[in-house]
C-alpha cells in the first residue's frame, strides 16, 4: 500500500493541470486582423484591445484599441515579428473580423488562410471580408461611433444588415474554405471600404463630430475563381445570389404601382429550390423562389381593401423580380464565368454520372447554361391602415 502511494505521489510530479496556461497580463487579444500584400511580403495588421481602456472601473478616455502591424515572407512570421512592437505576444482566440485587401485577394488567398485554419488557438466563427480599392491596414486604423470596438462594429453591422437587408452576406472561416475546395461552387465575400478621409479615419476627431469625416460601409460581393479575385457584383446580382443561395432573412424592395407610383415590399420569408437537369446532353437549372411579404410603404393611389390590387402587386414584384433576376444570373455567367451559386453542385445532385463528364470544363458549360427562374409573392398583410393618407393629401 505505501508503494502504491509513493508511485501516485511520484508520478504526479509530472503532471500539469494546464500545460499551455496563460495569464491575461501576457496576452494581447487581437479582435480584427488585416492581411495585405507589400511587394513580395505580407503585411499583417492586429487590431488589439487596450486593458486598461476596457476596465470596468474605466480608462483615461483613450481608445480602447490599438494597431499593431508587421511584415514577412509568410503569414505566420509576420505574427511573430510583432512581438519587436507589441509588450505581449497576439493572441486570436476571440477574433471577430478577418479582413483581406483587395491587392491580396487578386493574388490569391489560400495561403494566407492556412494558418488561420491551422492554428489550434484561433475558432473559425469569425467573419472573413474584402477590403475594397483600398489596404486591409487602412481599414482596421479607422475609429468608429457607437461601437467604440471597431471590430465589434465590422461584426455587429455585417450581422444586422445580413438580417434586415438582402445585399450583403457573412461568411466565416469554415464556410469559406468549403467553398474555395468545392467542385461546383465559387466563393463569394462581401466587400467593405471606407467612406470619407482615411487621415481623419484615424484620430479620436473622427468620433467626436455628429457625422464622422471617416466610416466603415459593407459593399457588394466579391467574385472569387478559385482563391482569386476576379471582380465585384453590382446591388442586383448581390441581391439576386442570396435569394438564390437562402441566405436572405428579411429585406425590402419596391415594386410598380398598377397605375403609377411605387409601394414597397417587405419580405419576411424566402424560400429557394435550385434543381439541376440535364435536357437533350445539356445542363439546365431550374430556379423556383418562393417570398411572402407584407406592404410596407405606399406611394402611390390604390385600394388595399380590393383583392385584385393585391394580386396586381403579387404580381407586377414577381415580373420584376424575374427580369433583374434573369439579367443578373446572364451577367454574371457572360462576364465572369464563374459559378458563385452553386449550380455545378445541384447538377451533381441530379446526375452524377453526367457531371463527372463536364466537371472539367465547368466554367464553359456555367457561362452558357440554361437557367429557368419563377419568382411567387405572397402578400399577407397591408399594414396598420388599409389605404394611404397620401390620396386625402393630394385630393
Amino acid at each position: 500500500m505505501k508503494k502504491f502511494v509513493f508511485g501516485i505521489l511520484f508520478f504526479s510530479l509530472f503532471l500539469s493541470g494546464c500545460w499551455d496556461r496563460r495569464e491575461l497580463d501576457q496576452l494581447a487579444i487581437a479582435v480584427a486582423i488585416g492581411f495585405d500584400k507589400v511587394d513580395d511580403e505580407y503585411l499583417i495588421s492586429a487590431q488589439v484591445v487596450v486593458p486598461s481602456e476596457m476596465s470596468l472601473k474605466g480608462g483615461t478616455g483613450g481608445s480602447q484599441v490599438t494597431l499593431y502591424t508587421a511584415r514577412g515572407e509568410t503569414v505566420y512570421e509576420a505574427f511573430r515579428k510583432m512581438t519587436k512592437d507589441s509588450p505581449r505576444k497576439i493572441y486570436p482566440g476571440h477574433l471577430r473580423m478577418l479582413v483581406i485587401g483587395e491587392e491580396l485577394a487578386q493574388e490569391g488567398i489560400s495561403e494566407s488562410l492556412d494558418l488561420m485554419s491551422r492554428d489550434w488557438e484561433i475558432r473559425p466563427d469569425f467573419y472573413v471580408v474584402i477590403a475594397k480599392e483600398i489596404p486591409a491596414v487602412e481599414i482596421l486604423n479607422v475609429t468608429t461611433t457607437i461601437e467604440s470596438v471597431p471590430a465589434n462594429k465590422m461584426f455587429k453591422s455585417l450581422n444586422v444588415s445580413e438580417k434586415a437587408w438582402a445585399g450583403t452576406k457573412s461568411i466565416n472561416l469554415d464556410e469559406l474554405i468549403t467553398d474555395l475546395i468545392s467542385d461546383g461552387k465559387e466563393a463569394a465575400i462581401t466587400g467593405i471600404q471606407l467612406i470619407g478621409d482615411p487621415k481623419i479615419g484615424s484620430s479620436k476627431q473622427n468620433v467626436e463630430s455628429i457625422m464622422p469625416a471617416a466610416s466603415l460601409q459593407y459593399d457588394n460581393l466579391a467574385v472569387f475563381k478559385g482563391d482569386k479575385l476576379v471582380g465585384w457584383l453590382d446591388e442586383i446580382e448581390t441581391v439576386t445570389y442570396n435569394y438564390i443561395s437562402n441566405t436572405v432573412k428579411t429585406t425590402v424592395r419596391s415594386v410598380p404601382c398598377p397605375n403609377e407610383g411605387k409601394a414597397t415590399i417587405e419580405i419576411f420569408k424566402s424560400k429557394a429550390e435550385v434543381k439541376g437537369n440535364i435536357n437533350n446532353g445539356k445542363p439546365e437549372i431550374n430556379i423556383n423562389v418562393k417570398l411572402e411579404g407584407n406592404v410596407g410603404a405606399v406611394e402611390c393611389k390604390i385600394n388595399l381593401k380590393d383583392l385584385e390590387t393585391i394580386a396586381e402587386l403579387e404580381k407586377n414584384f414577381e415580373k420584376q423580380g424575374k427580369e433583374l433576376g434573369k439579367e443578373a444570373i446572364e451577367s454574371i455567367q457572360k462576364q465572369y464565368k464563374v459559378d458563385i451559386f452553386g449550380f455545378g453542385e445541384a447538377i451533381h445532385r441530379s446526375n452524377p454520372k453526367e457531371w463527372g463528364k463536364m466537371k472539367d470544363n465547368w466554367d464553359e458549360e456555367f457561362s452558357n447554361l440554361k437557367t429557368n427562374l419563377k419568382v411567387d409573392l405572397t402578400i399577407h398583410r397591408t399594414g396598420a391602415t388599409k389605404n394611404t393618407f397620401l390620396e386625402k393629401i393630394k385630393e
